[in-house]
């Protein structure tokens, strides 16, 4: 409830976080923007494969251009301006960069960067949520091991769904589910970027004037995304995926407790403990009136009639039992919010969600009929999308992790709506991000059988 004021503190005493940013795209632009207006943070540095580009988006979030004028990591140190730099491992390795904010959405990137920044003695807010996705159990044990803080980053769904939970679980209720809204109908399963612009409301022409990238959306329309933040929640906060994974049952706000209660009482959850998704959107296609497409929610359980009685007397949205209630957030600002992670990573030592445990998984699941010798193109694109699984059976199939079913070659056939397996492609065992998330395989397995 202070991190202002701590934040205000650190600025009086000419003590501010030093954090550098890798990547800075469509979301560490956001950031960008927020940074001038934070007392107690110098970025000191951005790394990204473009500095043209990231200074070109400095300049449209409203950066004067002196702000960025500083040569090196030192003179940003002792101007007090910003440093721009292809060279991440040179920023991640400086020793006076505290925090390293990864937005780079490149799974196998990430998972270099955060590796190098534990190695360094740094705490790194993980945005690219797909490499979480792809090993951030075993990411969060490494940060653990150099003594330095993994956290999800706040503004992303992901981080906001546990900040939901915790605050129930903390205020003493059964969470029974919590999840993201999404405008979802099975077709989308198949759409592409040729397809995706029809499917979300836009024309092609609408979407190349505001600089949209086709894939990067089309992986929300086409339910990868949603699967990927959701498996970042369940190893987060323990709760767990159904056998099928996400159902995305439509769901107005006032309707929440209702859809999101037990099948033997009414409701759409396979458990209690459910990590669901709801959809803003009818099985007919029509919009549902006050959805929750860009927000998130929890729904929990007065467990005696005392309690229930309250939820009534202070106007709590219940089911019509009474017994659950539900508490949200409509939207959601993305990276203009991940100052919250930065804060508390840098002040209070807390991650805004970490990984406890690998107990939900994204496995890489053919659009269409995939023939041998055919080319994986990864989150969004034309060949898979990523399906929520729990861990033991993502395991148990073998099940290729979407966030390695990019740039990878078909060895076998693989039909339409099956899940694509990790002998069905010819990976490099070599490569870092396959040698990690094989690990954690190996680390994790047993734990993962315990908690399904």
């Amino acid at each position: 409830m202070n991190l202002y004021a701590m934040l205000a503190k650190r600025a009086a005493a000419l003590r501010p976080l030093r954090i550098a940013l890798v990547g800075a795209g469509k979301f560490g632009a956001m950031y960008l923007a927020q940074v001038p207006r934070t007392p107690g943070v110098h970025l000191v540095a951005i790394a990204d494969l473009s500095p043209a580009n990231a200074r070109a988006n400095l300049a449209r979030v409203g950066w004067a251009p002196e702000a960025a004028a500083a040569g090196s990591i030192d003179a940003a140190l002792s101007s007090g301006q910003t440093f721009v730099t292809e060279d991440w491992e040179a920023v991640v390795a400086h020793p006076a960069i505290e925090i390293v904010v990864e937005a780079t959405g490149n799974p196998g990137a990430a998972v270099a960067h955060a590796l190098a920044a534990f190695h360094h003695g740094k705490d790194v807010v993980m945005v690219t949520v797909e490499a979480d996705a792809l090993c951030g159990p075993l990411l969060a044990q490494r940060a653990e091991s150099a003594g330095v803080v993994y956290s999800l980053a706040y503004g992303d769904q992901p981080a906001m769904i546990c900040d939901l939970v915790d605050w129930a679980r903390a205020a003493g209720f059964p969470v029974v589910a919590a999840g993201r809204g999404h405008k979802w109908l099975p077709r989308y399963a198949q759409s592409t970027p040729d397809t995706v612009w029809d499917h979300w409301g836009l024309t092609a022409e609408q979407a190349r004037a505001g600089g949209l990238n086709p894939k990067m959306f089309n992986s929300f329309l086409d339910g990868t995304k949603p699967a990927i933040e959701s498996a970042a929640v369940c190893n987060a906060t323990g709760l767990t995926p159904a056998p099928w994974g996400l159902a995305f049952p439509p769901a107005s706000i006032d309707d929440l407790a209702f859809v999101m209660r037990p099948r033997e009482e009414g409701g759409h959850l396979h458990h209690k403990g459910q990590v669901e998704v709801v959809s803003s959107l009818e099985p007919d296609g029509r919009a549902i009136p006050y959805d929750i497409r860009m927000g998130v929610w929890v729904v929990f359980e007065g467990d005696t009639e005392y309690i229930r009685r309250c939820f009534m007397e202070y106007g709590a949205r219940t089911d019509p039992t009474g017994r659950y209630a539900t508490l949200y957030k409509r939207w959601h600002l993305i990276g203009l919010e991940v100052g919250i992670s930065v804060a508390s990573v840098g002040l209070r030592r807390e991650p805004t969600g970490c990984p406890t445990g690998f107990r939900a998984d994204v496995v890489a699941t053919a659009k269409r009929d995939l023939k041998a010798g055919e080319i994986l193109d990864g989150e969004g694109g034309y060949t898979v999308h990523g399906k929520l699984y729990p861990a033991e059976a993502s395991l148990a199939l073998g099940g290729l992790p979407l966030g390695l079913a990019h740039g990878v070659k078909l060895l076998a056939p693989v039909a339409a709506g099956q899940p694509v397996r990790w002998s069905d492609v010819a990976c490099d065992a070599n490569d870092a991000a396959v040698r990690i998330r094989r690990e954690m395989e190996q680390a994790f397995a047993p734990t993962a059988r315990r908690a399904a």
